[in-house]
């Protein structure tokens, strides 16, 4: 395996929410354990990790659990995002206020909790999603996701932040199902399984009839 593909003590940050390659993500930082990481991170232009919680919360809670430290367990999914910086603020002491993009997907190999409850990996880059046209049959999808950004832009206020960012790649598979994935009110378990399929024209596929069954897309 190339070393350029594995980055090794990747600081994670578990979330209640998918982060897909493309996608938008505002955090508010306030937790000890991420405000210093965020931080180096701002610094030296380094990603961190997002990945999906499937025990635990965002934010940690006293309990004297099987972890040992005080703190209830947590625990999350092994394939997650890498998230770069775009934005950062410190609007006061102790709050960082920050918008991320994701960029490629990743699956940890090994990983650690550190004393002060920060998670950091050893990860293996996956490969970024073909460039697939959208083919006639899935067009529809693309046409109503092209609509919903138009229509979002005519309601948009100045200095709002649209959910979507430019280039909007209307013509590209795994753009538009991404951008629906995030859009769509599906159970985490769905986005997840959805994220890490490497296939971004089943995706589609997967995200169409969704939006079928629900008329948003016909």
């Amino acid at each position: 395996m190339s070393e350029t593909l594995t980055l090794t003590s990747l600081p994670l940050f578990p979330l209640g929410t998918v982060l897909y390659p493309g996608g938008l993500l505002p955090l508010r930082i306030f937790e000890v354990r991420y405000l210093d990481m965020i931080g180096k991170c701002h610094k030296t232009g380094a990603p961190f990790g997002v990945v999906a919680l499937t025990q635990g919360s965002e934010v940690r809670k006293p309990e004297n659990g099987p972890s040992g430290d005080g703190f209830a367990s947590e625990d999350f999914h092994p394939v997650g995002t890498l998230a770069t910086i775009d934005s950062f603020s410190v609007p006061q002491p102790g709050l960082m206020v920050i918008r991320c993009t994701g960029t490629q997907r990743f699956e940890i190999s090994s990983r650690e909790k550190l004393k002060h409850g920060l998670w950091i990996a050893d990860v293996t880059r996956l490969e970024d999603d073909q460039s697939i046209k959208v083919p006639d049959d899935l067009l529809p999808a693309a046409n109503a996701l092209g609509k919903l950004i138009k229509a979002l832009q005519e309601r948009a206020v100045p200095g709002d932040q649209m959910p979507l960012q430019p280039p909007y790649r209307l013509d590209d598979s795994g753009w538009v199902a991404n951008r629906w994935c995030e859009l769509l009110p599906m159970p985490l378990e769905l986005k997840q399984r959805l994220m890490q399929l490497d296939n971004p024209l089943v995706r589609l596929e997967l995200v169409s009839d969704i939006l079928g069954r629900t008329g948003i897309a016909m």
